[in-house]
């Protein structure tokens, strides 16, 4: 019966699918390439999960059974909406005009809690400022950008940007008073099939939560409860590491940023809380007991999250480019962003395993200090850890979204900004970097920019 469900929806993503085959083929270098290597199988699902990743989804009732179930709240109708070209999000501009891939995560704060991390009793987890026909988006968000000066060695200045925002809330709606609210942007989706095969025990390997070899790094893994795999794994994905598998952060996105559910996320009303009872009276667009969307719709979603290839790197020959790796190892920037991993060995997808890969992360959590934090845990993670981001494609940022913007809120417009904010564990890092001569923080950058 799966099967001849998959079957059914394959011909209704291939016939809705444009003719054209650059839509599923971007130009050279950029994001969206499958994996060279993946067999036939691999490659047609990765083509549905195309199909499906760019459909946008529509209200409970008012289109294709397959595609209907939308909300009742949400940020989005399609994953490509916040994943523009499978990279980063934008946030607004300097004006604070709009907000676009750029979400609020809301947690309540418990009595003496440093960390919050319990769903607000009115929002949920996430502020879904869109919603269908019958009930009203939770609120509105708006951004302002405050300039913050950051002083080099030599003088120089950067001007750095710190986010303040506020929330509309919507009629009626009354936020509880312990409310924290976190800025997440959608990250790029390149390599995840990749980090995702790097051998737990080997992430683990390189975990120091106490600092025994004094270098005043002391990353933490972050263990999970993993409905994909039923038990708790390693986190791996997601700003904290709070995902353990593609598949989990998939269904996660599905249910909060789109309001649908699936078997891994089995509500159908979403992020809807029990005090929304509008929302929670909707209809939803599967029959009980059935997921909004399919397990085929989440089998090859995840067939083309998994296997989005990494470009290669740029000018890894260049003298500039060599001269600012040097410097980026001396400044101690491998503490945290581990050059290289290995890939172990996954019978379903060899063309995945048993590769060194190069994605600068090392998978784990570390204190960025509290310009960065959020007062927002999740799952162990502390409101002012952050796992490690992958550095690979950052240079290809702007080509690909018509932005370079990083960190988990996007306040940083390049890489230097990037590393100016950098605090707790990357302290000496970023001293190291503002003390370097501005030709060799402008070889470190082009490093970085190389990746």
């Amino acid at each position: 019966m799966r099967r001849r469900a998959a079957g059914a929806l394959a011909l209704a993503l291939a016939a809705a699918q444009p003719a054209a085959a650059e839509e599923t083929v971007p130009a050279p270098g950029l994001f969206g390439r499958p994996e060279p290597d993946a067999d036939f199988e691999t490659l047609s699902n990765f083509r549905l999960g195309k199909a499906a990743f760019d459909r946008e989804w529509t209200v409970a009732g008012a289109g294709s059974a397959t595609f209907d179930g939308l909300g009742p709240l949400y940020n989005s109708p399609s994953c490509a909406a916040c994943h523009a070209g499978d990279g980063r999000g934008r946030p607004p501009d300097d004006a604070g005009t709009a907000v676009v891939s750029l979400l609020a995560r809301l947690a309540r704060a418990r009595a003496g809690e440093a960390t919050a991390s319990a769903p607000d009793p009115q929002g949920g987890y996430q502020l879904q400022d869109r919603a269908v026909p019958g009930t009203a988006p939770e609120g509105r968000l708006r951004v302002a950008w405050e300039a913050v000066p950051f002083t080099l060695a030599d003088d120089a200045q950067l001007s750095l940007r710190r986010p303040h925002f506020t929330v509309a809330w919507a009629a009626g709606t009354a936020p509880s008073p312990d409310l924290r609210i976190g800025l997440r942007l959608a990250p790029p989706l390149i390599g995840l099939g990749l980090l995702e095969r790097v051998p737990e025990a080997d992430v683990l390997a390189a975990a120091d939560p106490d600092d025994r070899d004094g270098d005043g790094i002391s990353g933490r893994a972050n263990e999970v409860a993993s409905p994909s795999l039923g038990r708790a794994a390693l986190g791996r994905f997601g700003w904290k590491a709070s995902q353990a598998t593609v598949r989990d952060q998939i269904a996660l996105a599905l249910f909060r940023d789109m309001g649908l559910s699936s078997r891994l996320r089995p509500d159908g009303h979403g992020d809807c809380t029990a005090a929304q009872a509008a929302c929670r009276r909707l209809a939803e667009g599967a029959a009980p007991g059935e997921p909004e969307a399919a397990d085929a719709v989440l089998d090859f979603l995840t067939a083309y999250a998994s296997n989005l290839a990494v470009p290669a790197r740029r000018r890894p020959q260049d003298p500039d480019v060599a001269a600012g790796e040097a410097l980026f190892a001396a400044a101690g920037c491998p503490g945290c962003h581990r050059p290289e991993l290995t890939t172990g060995t996954d019978p379903d997808a060899p063309h995945l395993s048993n590769r060194r890969i190069r994605p600068y992360t090392d998978l784990l959590l570390h204190d960025m200090g509290p310009d960065l934090a959020d007062g927002i845990g999740e799952a162990a993670a502390s409101g002012s850890e952050w796992r490690t981001a992958p550095l690979w494609g950052v240079g290809l940022a702007g080509a690909v979204n018509g932005n370079a913007v990083f960190l988990h809120d996007g306040r940083a417009r390049s890489v230097a900004e990037a590393v100016a904010w950098h605090g707790g564990e990357a302290a000496a890092a970023r001293a190291a970097f503002a003390a370097m001569a501005a030709e060799d923080r402008a070889r470190l950058v082009l490093f970085v920019d190389s990746l």
